[in-house]
């Protein structure tokens, strides 16, 4: 493929995870941090001094920090995901500023290419295949009432719900089914597809969340998004239907819920989030665009709330 996109000095963006990955790439940069922190990405605009494309190897941080350079310097992506984020289909990425406490955003990526190989997740623990997994199918439930969606939009989101409904369980219950894997990786492929026509309340808080803390972006998603639910159904109820229906679940926000209970604890306080901050986070959550998206509006003192309630 490589040969094909006319790609000779291509540079491997990944973590120390992949270091010794069998790949044909030969100029290699394993320093991704979680969130794409900045100070990885700037490593990496270095390390790409010369190179005539990136190739993106990881999760949503990999591919993140690798969108970054890429909208620094220009360069053609080829991503290779490892996880269920999603991530690799938008030109938009988030880069955590620790000093700051804040994720920031930033958009111009080219993507060229996705490879999708499952069994490159057969590894990816219990926890982290639920969260990523919640994390696309925050991507789906949110498609579904953007004011951007579209029919076409609409179809892979409930396409991906589908599948990740249906294989979720068994892949946290069988992680070296490959077959499951497949086909969550299918569901997740359908996810990053819907990503396109933007998110809503449930990605504001997770980021949020991310940026502040630290904490696993596709963990919170799970946290977050029966709550963002939930306080979306009395305007958007018939989208929210359809996300059921989809799921094969007459109460959509009970089978998200269980979903994402398989991700791990659903209640902030089990992550050290502490509870005066909920006044200061839910404004910061307030003026992210996820947040001004969302098709209920959503002021400080509403998010305040529903951080109350997943506390």
């Amino acid at each position: 493929m490589l040969d094909e996109l006319s790609l000779s000095e291509p540079l491997l963006i990944s973590t120390q995870r992949w270091r010794d990955f069998d790949l044909p790439v030969a100029r290699r940069f394993h320093g991704v941090q979680p969130h794409a922190e900045v100070t990885g990405v700037r490593e990496a605009v270095e390390a790409a001094a010369g190179a005539d494309g990136l190739v993106a190897l990881g999760g949503g941080s990999a591919i993140d920090t690798a969108k970054a350079v890429s909208s620094e310097t220009g360069l053609p992506i080829v991503s290779i995901p490892t996880t269920y984020s999603g991530a690799e289909w938008t030109q938009g990425f988030g880069m955590r500023d620790r000093e700051a406490g804040v994720k920031r955003g930033g958009g111009g990526a080219k993507t060229v290419a996705i490879v999708y190989d499952p069994s490159l997740t057969l590894n990816l623990p219990r926890g982290e295949s639920a969260g990523t997994a919640m994390n696309a199918l925050a991507h789906c439930a949110e498609a579904l009432y953007t004011t951007k969606h579209s029919e076409d939009t609409d179809l892979v989101a409930l396409d991906g719900a589908k599948l990740i409904s249906d294989w979720l369980p068994v892949v946290v219950e069988r992680g070296d089914d490959l077959e499951a894997r497949r086909q969550l990786l299918e569901g997740a492929m359908y996810a990053g597809a819907s990503l396109r026509v933007g998110m809503g309340l449930g990605h504001a808080i997770a980021q949020a969340l991310g940026g502040r803390y630290g904490l696993p972006h596709g963990t919170m998603n799970a946290v977050s998004l029966p709550a963002a639910l939930r306080y979306n159904a009395e305007v958007v109820p018939d989208e929210i239907a359809r996300l059921g229906d989809a799921m094969g679940h007459e109460n959509t926000i009970e089978r998200v819920s269980e979903l994402g209970a398989l991700a791990g604890p659903t209640r902030l306080r089990d992550y050290d989030v502490p509870r005066e901050d909920l006044e200061s986070l839910s404004e910061a959550i307030a003026e992210r665009a996820p947040a001004k998206a969302n098709p209920r509006p959503a002021p400080a003192p509403a998010i305040r709330e529903v951080l109350e309630e997943i506390w």
